[in-house]
């Protein structure tokens, strides 16, 4: 089946809203998350408000959006890093990913404060927004059941607890690093550098044999 390209009103659609998207993060950088207006978008754009309505019809609105966006880039991150991995070992790629996910959010903390730190009262992303999010966390439950299926890990990894385990530790340090040291690189962050110990001791704690005396 064949698919019809946008038209030109579509596509110059799509460019403003892209473009309506990249002030209001460049406006969140400068002035915090949770002090976006939208009058300021619009001047930053040269449009009267009511015409930023057209395609925002509120703050919430452009805030679902971006929640998407950066949901929808660090799951990209995370699958390209994976897929482009010279190694097949569970562990290895576990790190592979968690470092990407590190990464992306580390160079983008105006995305993360937004899709991880509840930095927004009253926001709750949409269902369509928060898709992509789901769809990570799916990933991360595949490659924990990968590790049971390959012997590396206790069933228990794959449960909801061990998925809750993985991203608590994992985003523990980032969040530290984040907090700590905001401008320091992945590579040289005090906190980002014990990520391969942190998931050394997830996977000590969920070993083949644990439970066993």
């Amino acid at each position: 089946m064949s698919t019809t390209a946008p038209d030109r009103r579509t596509r110059r659609r799509q460019q403003t809203i892209g473009e309506i998207l990249d002030v209001a993060i460049e406006l969140m950088e400068a002035e915090g998350v949770a002090a976006l207006s939208l009058s300021a978008v619009a001047r930053r754009l040269g449009m009267q408000p009511p015409s930023l309505y057209q395609y925002f019809p509120s703050k919430m609105a452009i805030y679902d959006a971006l929640f998407q966006r950066g949901a929808e880039q660090f799951l990209a991150a995370q699958r390209d890093a994976i897929a482009a991995a010279t190694t097949d070992d569970v562990v290895e790629l576990h790190l592979i990913g968690a470092t990407a996910f590190s990464r992306w959010a580390m160079q983008n903390p105006i995305y993360s404060q937004l899709l991880f730190w509840r930095t927004i009262p009253g926001f709750e992303p949409s269902a369509e927004a928060f898709a992509p999010a789901q769809e990570a966390l799916a990933d991360i439950r595949r490659h924990l059941q990968a590790g049971v299926d390959a012997g590396r890990l206790h069933p228990d990894a794959a449960t909801e607890e061990g998925l809750a385990v993985f991203t608590s530790v994992t985003a523990g340090v980032l969040s530290q690093q984040m907090a700590n040291e905001p401008d320091v690189s992945f590579d040289e962050g005090r906190f980002s550098r014990l990520l391969p110990v942190v998931l050394e001791m997830f996977y000590q704690h969920y070993a083949p044999s644990r439970g066993k005396r």
